[in-house]
């Protein structure tokens, strides 16, 4: 136990607590949105379940890897037809395909859902069952700890670094998911970026997933999105949309000075 509190040790802990935070921005944001489809009053309750069970399940699964790691590197099934498609499948690509499967839809409904009230139609959205939105945010997150998981067993093979730098992350996360949500709801506009940014998210994982299970399509092989690219893409969205939004007020500033006037 003695051999835990080395410097080495204790860097690396810093080091995955600090990864758990960056790779678990689109994870908070998923769940910010996901948490709206059921009734107001249950909503933080949903947040704080969700992400404890999901950290539960991500110590299980991260044991799971430290023990049978080659179970999820084993192929599956393969697919080889001749210059449209080849690729040898396995548990873990399987996963992160499905999941960014999932989230490009959950995205792309949400958007169009935007999109048909800005149109004027008024969509009744009753809420979703507690109990299946609350499984979604459990396994959604099961997905996008992956990458985190995988980049921790890379750094150390201490489960108790890995878990401890685990259960830190789930901590911050469930401190900080009322407050984005909160933000979200009284800025509408981040919302829709935040919407888009799930739509990356989703790419992000299809390219991924596509990448470990050696996913060629028409003689060329599918390469993951670099996470530099997708925050460099994040960044840029969001630095556009505040640019535009400020200027807009300008103009709308501009406009009621003129009214005045005339």
């Amino acid at each position: 136990m003695e051999g835990l509190f080395t410097f080495e040790n204790l860097f690396t802990l810093g080091m995955l607590i600090m990864l758990q935070a960056v790779l678990g921005f689109d994870n908070l944001l998923y769940i910010s949105l996901e948490s709206k489809r059921v009734e107001p009053g249950r909503q933080s309750s949903l947040r704080r379940w969700g992400i404890g069970l999901a950290v539960a399940l991500r110590l299980v699964l991260l044991l799971l890897l430290v023990k049978v790691l080659s179970l999820f590197q084993d192929t599956l099934f393969a697919i080889n037809i001749e210059g449209l498609i080849s690729g040898d499948f396995n548990l873990h690509g399987v996963v992160v395909f499905v999941g960014g499967i999932f989230i490009l839809y959950a995205a792309l409904k949400e958007i169009s859902h935007m999109i048909l009230l800005e149109a004027g139609e008024h969509v009744e959205r009753k809420p979703s069952s507690y109990a299946y939105v609350l499984i979604s945010v459990i396994i959604m997150n099961a997905v996008f700890s992956f990458d985190s998981m995988l980049s921790a067993m890379a750094l150390t093979d201490n489960y108790i670094i890995m878990a401890t730098a685990i259960v830190a992350g789930g901590i911050l996360m469930i401190l900080l998911a009322d407050h984005v949500t909160e933000f979200l709801k009284k800025n509408r506009m981040y919302e829709v970026v935040g919407l888009f940014i799930l739509f990356l998210v989703g790419v992000m994982l299809l390219s991924e997933g596509s990448h470990v299970s050696h996913l060629h399509l028409f003689g060329y092989e599918v390469t993951p999105m670099s996470k530099s690219t997708f925050y460099l893409v994040i960044f840029v969205m969001i630095a556009i949309d505040v640019v535009q939004s400020r200027y807009q007020k300008k103009l709308l500033a501009q406009a009621g000075r003129l009214g005045q006037t005339d």
